[in-house]
């Protein structure tokens, strides 16, 4: 694995899952906790800055007529994107 994975890497190796990864999404859409998120295996991410870094992104959830669905996904991927740091 790649010394500064993603977290798309870190779920192909079980390291997240997917109901970690959806529960990120949803914290971060419900606005409770647009900062850092823990996932079990100790690996943490600031969601917030996942999504500024991620111009598709950030361009959705700042769009008014996009739909739920595509926040949703574009936030998704704005995590998978990003790379974790082990705390």
């Amino acid at each position: 694995m790649a010394s500064n994975p993603t977290v798309s890497e870190l779920r192909k190796t079980s390291d997240v899952t997917d109901d970690e990864i959806e529960a990120a999404v949803d914290a971060y859409l419900s606005g409770l906790k647009a900062g850092p998120h823990r996932f079990a295996s100790g690996y943490v991410i600031n969601v917030s800055d996942a999504v500024q870094a991620h111009q598709p992104a950030k361009a959705a959830v700042n769009h008014p007529d996009r739909s739920a669905k595509f926040k949703r996904n574009m936030v998704r991927t704005a995590i998978l994107l990003a790379h974790p740091v082990k705390g």
